[in-house]
């Protein structure tokens, strides 16, 4: 999901201002389905701040929905409270947008937040939006080249994450999933030299905060299939892996500053 963010919401060969691309950002991760996305584009053409309307998204999703179409990816479960006083969980999600970007104009704090932790606590103020959440929007804005947070001042364990760390540890000494996650970072290189492992680096760039907690959320489900023993609650997997026959043409952000893949325009 993130190469398909990347190559068509980000880095698609078109440039857009700093608001719609915070925007197109935001939209695209709180259904997190590339159908989804090309379905709003389809139908209402290119997907700008400039021409978001609330009531104009939601008769489009909810004509599809009405047609058997799933809009959300059920990779991880998007809050979904009536916070906003709707039945449909995406006219919620919509109000929300409306509400950071028309009501507020939020998205300007975020563009002068000086860090990923600022931004985070931004976007956590609002309904439906909770830790995990605002971790994973912060990273994801921080793909873009409209901001340049530093991405290791910052984590927040997932409830996948804070999972898998349970699994791996009896005794903690008082530290927290996040100081675990962070001493994963700071370690690697020794412990990989420790175990004898080989690990296959992208360029040049070592596992950051967020590769260390995604790390920790599938083992957990990998835990779940071979060591059903280590109980937690959750128990069964939703999806199964399928691999992909075609052949992934990978890209990363610009600044990740990685030969031969990088987006360039």
């Amino acid at each position: 999901m993130s190469q398909y963010l990347l190559k068509n919401v980000i880095y698609n060969g078109k440039t857009y201002s700093k608001e719609d691309m915070v925007f197109r950002i935001l939209l695209f991760k709180l259904f997190n389905k590339e159908s989804t996305w090309e379905l709003l584009e389809k139908e209402l053409g290119e997907i700008t701040l400039e021409t978001f309307s609330r009531k104009s998204y939601s008769n489009v999703l909810e004509k599809a929905m009405q047609q058997g179409v799933k809009i959300y990816n059920d990779a991880y479960i998007s809050c979904a409270n009536k916070a906003y006083g709707y039945d449909r969980k995406h006219e919620n999600h919509l109000a929300l947008l409306e509400h950071i970007f028309q009501i507020d104009q939020a998205h300007l704090d975020l563009l002068n937040a000086e860090t990923m932790e600022e931004a985070f606590h931004i976007l956590k103020h609002y309904p439906l939006i909770g830790n995990f959440m605002a971790y994973q929007l912060v990273t994801d804005i921080n793909y873009s080249d409209v901001v340049s947070w530093e991405e290791n001042e910052f984590t927040v364990a997932g409830p996948g994450s804070i999972r898998g760390i349970k699994k791996c540890f009896i005794e903690r000494n008082g530290l927290s999933s996040e100081d675990i996650i962070r001493y994963m970072y700071l370690h690697q290189e020794e412990e990989f030299h420790r175990l004898g492992l080989d690990f296959k680096r992208i360029g040049d760039r070592p596992l950051q905060l967020i590769d260390c907690q995604n790390i920790f959320c599938e083992l957990d489900k990998y835990c779940r299939v071979f060591l059903p023993k280590l109980k937690s609650n959750r128990v069964k997997i939703k999806k199964k892996y399928i691999p992909k026959k075609e052949k992934i043409d990978y890209i990363y952000p610009p600044k990740w500053n990685i030969k031969g893949g990088a987006y360039e325009k």
